[in-house]
């Protein structure tokens, strides 16, 4: 009798998207913080995020040298304005 060996593999659920707009998309309703291209942070709720990297958030707080100035409700951050998403666009506030 020749003794066989089985090999199973398992795979992650769902692999790390490299894509930026899908990472966003999936995180929709979410807490992030959004640094621009000034050192100014958003935090709010991710409201929608569009293929130019535009965002809207939802709750919104502005700091300034890490103090808050002011609180907004709805937020338009054109895609041009941010640093490269991903490093600066974190999860959980």
């Amino acid at each position: 009798m020749e003794a066989t060996t089985a090999t199973t593999t398992t795979e992650p659920a769902s692999a790390p998207s490299s894509d930026p707009s899908s990472f966003l998309s999936e995180i929709i309703g979410g807490p992030i913080v959004v640094k621009l291209n000034s050192g100014v942070e958003y935090r709010g709720e991710l409201s929608s995020v569009d293929g130019y990297m535009n965002i809207a958030l939802e709750k919104t707080e502005e700091y300034v040298a890490g103090r808050l100035r002011n609180r907004y409700g709805d937020v338009f951050i054109r895609g041009n304005n941010g640093l490269p998403p991903l490093p600066y666009l974190t999860p959980g506030c």
